[in-house]
Order: C-alpha cells, then structure tokens, then sequence
C-alpha cells in the first residue's frame, strides 16, 4: 500500500456516519420551524420543539466538526530497519529495510572481513515519546 491511499483512506468520513448527521441536522432545522410555527398556538410544545431542534443542531454540528477534525490528523508510521549480520564474525549492521528483504537472506558483503551476510532481524524502531492526552 503506498503513502497516499493511506492517507487518503485515514482522511475520508464515512457516507453512512455523513448521512446520519445531516438528516439529524435536517430534522432538527424542522424541528425549529415548526416550533416558530405552533409558538402562538401551543407554547409548551413549542418549547419543547425549540429544545429538540437546538439540541439536534448542536449535537450534529459538534459531531461533524469532530469528524473533520480527526480526519486531517495524519499518521506516521515508524521506520522498518534490517539487521544484517556476518556469519563469520558477527558484525551486525542496521540498514532502511527494502523491497525484498526476508529474514535468512544473503545480503552484501560483510565490511569487516569480506564474507557473506545475512539479515538477522527485521522490525519497525519505535519511538517512546509522551502519551496523548484526550480532553472529555
């Protein structure tokens, strides 16, 4: 999977969840008007209508902004290193993994001694760096 269908796959708010917000903000809108429109007639109902119908647009607009918002946070994958060591004297030596690469395999020579290589491990470095914090 390249980079950008991965970004563009983290970036992407999904139709359904869309779908479901905007009929909950249509409904709400509804719910406002009708509320002007009974306001004379019917007081108590139109205040309940009134609070219906702000707490739907609040809701949906909070949700919608949040959506948006967490979909321009980018991931970032860490770093996939090799570790290819000498079979014959055991010089290790971390390289960017490539294309190919599979654990058991020779490598290039070794820069100590002149022997084969082979890789030893393959990982992704990770960095322990601080732990978000999520705000409630």
């Amino acid at each position: 999977m390249s980079k950008n269908s991965a970004t563009n796959a983290t970036t992407k708010v999904s139709p359904f969840v869309l779908l479901i917000i905007i009929l909950t903000l249509v409904l709400s809108l509804t719910a406002l008007i009708i509320a002007l429109s009974t306001f004379e007639s019917n007081v108590i109902a139109a205040g309940w209508l009134t609070l219906i119908g702000a707490l739907g647009v609040v809701i949906s607009t909070y949700v919608l902004l949040q959506a948006r918002r967490r979909t321009q946070e980018k991931i970032a994958t860490p770093p996939t290193l090799t570790t290819v060591e000498c079979t014959k004297c055991g010089f290790k030596n971390v390289r960017e993994f490539q294309r190919g690469d599979y654990i058991f395999k020779e490598a290039e020579k070794c820069e100590k001694c002149g022997n084969p290589t082979q890789i030893a491990a393959i990982y992704r470095e990770v960095k322990e760096g601080h732990k978000e914090r999520y705000r409630f």
